[in-house]
């Protein structure tokens, strides 16, 4: 019989379901058998009016069944006496309105094609499910929370669904399994590197596109523009998070992002941005001329956060912390400082160890755990271990001179640390090359 093609509604190219089913199984590693594990899509979010934001699954979710698409839920039970029960992926079946208006939606045969999952039910069979699965088991793990570094008022689907189910059955106990989901996601197996190393190398090709376009005068928003068209003609889904095209003055606010202002001849072009393809972000940082050239104070300034940069990136081994790395950062940043003539030798002496006098130019932290959220999972006391990815973004900004720099790659852990980013120009003489060929 010939096999079932495959028919998806995503632009990049099936991940081998053999990542799900491992990371399945590294969840019923640690967590253990003896429990119902309940995951389920994120929301379609309403823009206005009857519009929805462009859908983005729960990284969770995706991470345990790869499946890409909203009103799903995955009932997860490894210990069930009924081996076809054991996994089970509840999807919503597509009447003939949602294939006149929305399209193709997910068949029973291409969930299991992408997910490994044997049992595909439709999602209003879940609760009847739900109800025969926790006559075996009462423990029902659900992550409760979206991530550690996010504080928000939009309320976790996960939550409300808990407390239908609770209406439905009594006597279930609800944990919280979001430890050990972080736990397992922090380290990266060498599939996810690759995908990461893809969107990467979509980033790339926007970045030599901006070299190739910038001219004074442009506004911060074409330039935007140039990327978003690389991003997607190159199979990213998108931007793996709001881009910052930050001019001048501009790239002295951290989070800028309106990218509204006109690009001027003798600025430097701060910018932050990085593909998500499969779900999973890049994220990058480079700081250009806007007329092709640096100048010498912009290339003083520049070398400065070149070499600090250029000396991080080697930390990122086995045993570190983004804590280690943030204090050896800021001592260099604050020896670059000094020969900037930005601050003296009687401000180190007298500065606030709780506010390094450093923290004046460089108010941020030097790098972040990333993966399916560009702000991945994990802490800054966690002890490095290889197969992490994580960033490297030291920066250096004078609002008084209208200048900020940031240089930013995306690091493999490993007793040599590998740059995923690499081929990505960030030399000044090759930057200053490129725009000028």
């Amino acid at each position: 019989m010939a096999r079932t093609k495959v028919i998806t509604m995503i632009r990049y190219q099936n991940v081998n379901k053999e990542l799900f089913v491992n990371n399945r199984k590294s969840l019923y590693k640690i967590a253990g058998k003896d429990g119902v594990y309940i995951f389920m899509s994120s929301r379609l979010t309403v823009r206005n009016g009857d519009q929805y934001y462009p859908f983005r699954q729960n990284s969770d979710t995706f991470y345990f069944s790869g499946l890409d698409q909203e009103n799903i839920i995955l009932l997860l039970y490894p210990n069930c006496p009924n081996e076809n029960m054991r996994e089970i992926a509840f999807i919503l079946e597509a009447d003939k309105e949602t294939l006149i208006w929305q399209g193709h939606k997910y068949t029973s045969d291409e969930v299991k094609e992408l997910s490994g999952i044997n049992t595909v039910m439709p999602l209003g069979e879940f609760e009847t499910v739900f109800v025969k699965i926790t006559e075996y088991c009462q423990k029902v793990f659900m992550p409760f929370s979206f991530n550690e570094r996010v504080n928000t008022d939009i309320r976790n689907p996960i939550l409300d669904l808990q407390i239908k189910l609770k209406e439905l059955k009594s006597g279930i106990i609800f944990q919280d399994i979001t430890d050990k989901t972080s736990t397992l996601r922090i380290k990266k197996s060498k599939t996810e590197i690759d995908i990461i190393s893809k969107a990467c190398s979509i980033t790339r090709e926007a970045f030599i596109s901006v070299l190739n376009g910038l001219k004074p005068d442009m506004f911060e928003y074409q330039i935007e523009a140039i990327i978003t068209h690389d991003f997607i003609g190159n199979g990213a889904s998108g931007h793996a998070y709001a881009p910052i095209v930050a001019s001048g003055k501009n790239a002295c606010v951290l989070h800028y992002s309106t990218n509204h202002d006109i690009c001027k001849d003798g600025d430097l072009l701060l910018l932050d941005f990085g593909a998500e393809y499969a779900n999973y972000a890049a994220d990058c940082s480079r700081t250009i001329p806007v007329n092709g050239k640096f100048s010498k104070r912009q290339l003083q300034v520049y070398n400065a956060v070149l070499s600090v940069f250029s000396e991080m990136k080697k930390h990122f081994v086995p045993g570190n912390t983004i804590n280690g790395i943030n204090e050896l950062t800021n001592s260099l940043i604050e020896e670059q400082l000094l020969k900037l003539n930005l601050i003296s030798k009687e401000d180190i002496i007298n500065q606030d160890g709780k506010n390094p006098v450093c923290k004046t130019y460089f108010p941020h932290g030097t790098s972040h755990f990333m993966g399916l959220d560009v702000h991945d999972v994990g802490g800054k006391d966690v002890a490095f271990e290889s197969g992490m990815v994580l960033t490297c973004e030291p920066g250096i900004y004078i609002p008084e001179e209208n200048l900020g720099v940031r240089i930013e790659n995306d690091i493999v852990v490993a007793e040599a640390p590998i740059d995923l980013m690499k081929n990505i120009p960030v030399e000044p003489n090759e930057i200053e090359e490129i725009m000028n060929t």
